[in-house]
């Protein structure tokens, strides 16, 4: 399955850029750009792409507000967004991750991180930069996702969790747990209903800022 992407940046050498690195691959297709983030939520609304990569500083309407109205409650099939910017700000990674975001990279980042961002939202996880994940991961201490009153994760899934919050992919989780990958995949599941947290970017978060991973 081709996995359909849309670029929304307000640099025309970015967007030139990003789909360069994507039209490399045959499993990606960039099908439309944007250059604001008003433009950017109407070709959500036109073109339906299963992943946006949404710059922050954009005119006319950021992206974090752009990110807010093209996955709020009540959209059909909401877009998998993944966040690009060359701003690392702390600010910036909480408010993306708590309105939703699948991924958060910098434009510094490697062409194959950016590959692998779109095809983990595309199958509906997350991926953050590795070179900011523990830091701003770490400083999340507003509430976040909680657990609902009377529900506790069991062990083995915050084992899951602990795993997940440490950056950790399916496969290397259950290498860890010595488990089965499609088991790994039933405890998210569980996970997130419980919890509730939209995708693992939630789920690492509410790891980080409950005290989970014992830290």
């Amino acid at each position: 399955m081709t996995i359909r992407v849309l670029l929304a940046d307000d640099q025309a050498m970015v967007r030139t850029g990003f789909g360069m690195i994507l039209a490399a691959e045959d499993d990606i297709e960039v099908v439309g750009e944007a250059e604001d983030g008003v433009r950017a939520v109407e070709l959500c609304r036109e073109l339906r792409p299963d992943v946006v990569l949404m710059d922050i500083r954009m005119p006319r309407l950021d992206g974090l507000e752009a990110l807010r109205r093209v996955t709020a409650p009540g959209v059909v099939d909401p877009p998998k967004v993944v966040v690009v910017t060359t701003f690392e700000e702390d600010a910036y990674v909480r408010q993306a991750l708590q309105d939703g975001a699948c991924g958060f990279l910098l434009k510094t980042a490697s062409s194959a991180l950016l590959v692998e961002a779109i095809r983990a939202a595309a199958s509906g996880e997350a991926l953050v930069s590795p070179s900011i994940t523990v830091r701003l991961l770490r400083k999340l201490t507003a509430p976040g996702p909680r657990p609902a009153a009377g529900v506790a994760l069991s062990e083995r899934e915050l084992d899951v969790v602990r795993e997940v919050a440490r950056g950790a992919t399916n496969a290397e989780i259950a290498a860890a747990l010595h488990i089965a990958v499609g088991t790994v995949k039933t405890h998210l599941t569980s996970i997130q209903h419980k919890l509730p947290a939209r995708n693992r970017v939630e789920i690492a978060a509410w790891a980080w800022s409950t005290g989970a991973l014992g830290l």
